[in-house]
């Protein structure tokens, strides 16, 4: 049995007091953990999207099934439970991880890039509008891809001076540049395609249109 910390990224239910955690962590990378004897108050105020956790993992002997015991939350990260629009990115974020990052995956720079910007995203207090497509970029970074504005210009098309200007800004002056709600569901879906192309797997984030509608 092992302690280890990780990121939840989705759950599915198992039964009435089980789930699998679908989760990306430092020991293990991508990895489903079979959990037991949950009850819905826990589901509710522990198992939340980008949540940061620990618990004792334990490989099944021979069966390849890891099973998470003893969950607890490192950091309580009211801030993205609390905040309608952190919520709505934090959902966003974690669905995209959940479908690019591929199970088995194991990349402790990616790990440490998403904890970086989930506790920066729960501390900002405001200017966050503009956080999820920040993040995206560094994704693609970590991801192994270093684009400059002009390979990304096939798939931003109209909003490629937009997001030339937006790349080459710090972080805090990002966050400011002024965009509607939908250029920037519009710049988020052309990121996710330029994921998709270069990735090869298709990118179907449906969470993208409750962003949408939560920034319109």
């Amino acid at each position: 049995m092992n302690s280890s910390e990780f990121i939840l990224l989705h759950t599915t239910g198992f039964g009435e007091k089980s789930m699998v955690l679908h989760t990306l962590s430092k020991d293990y990378g991508r990895k489903g953990l079979f959990i037991k004897n949950i009850s819905r108050r826990s589901v509710t105020s522990m198992f939340f999207p980008l949540g940061i956790m620990e618990a004792d993992i334990c490989e099944t002997s021979g069966s390849g099934l890891f099973t998470a015991r003893n969950p607890s939350l490192r950091y309580p990260l009211t801030g993205l439970r609390n905040n309608l629009r952190k919520s709505a990115i934090s959902m966003f974020i974690s669905e995209v991880l959940y479908r690019v990052v591929r199970e088995g995956a194991r990349d402790n720079a990616l790990y440490g890039m998403c904890e970086k910007n989930i506790l920066l995203l729960d501390a900002l207090e405001d200017d966050f509008n503009n956080f999820h497509l920040y993040f995206l970029l560094e994704f693609i970074i970590a991801l192994g891809f270093s684009p400059e504005p002009g390979d990304l210009e096939p798939f931003v098309r109209e909003n490629r001076d937009l997001l030339a200007d937006f790349m080459k800004r710090p972080f805090s002056e990002a966050m400011l540049v002024p965009m509607t709600g939908d250029v920037r569901s519009s710049l988020a879906e052309s990121l996710l395609k330029y994921i998709e192309f270069h990735t090869e797997a298709a990118v179907n984030v449906n969470s993208l249109k409750v962003l949408h509608e939560v920034f319109r």
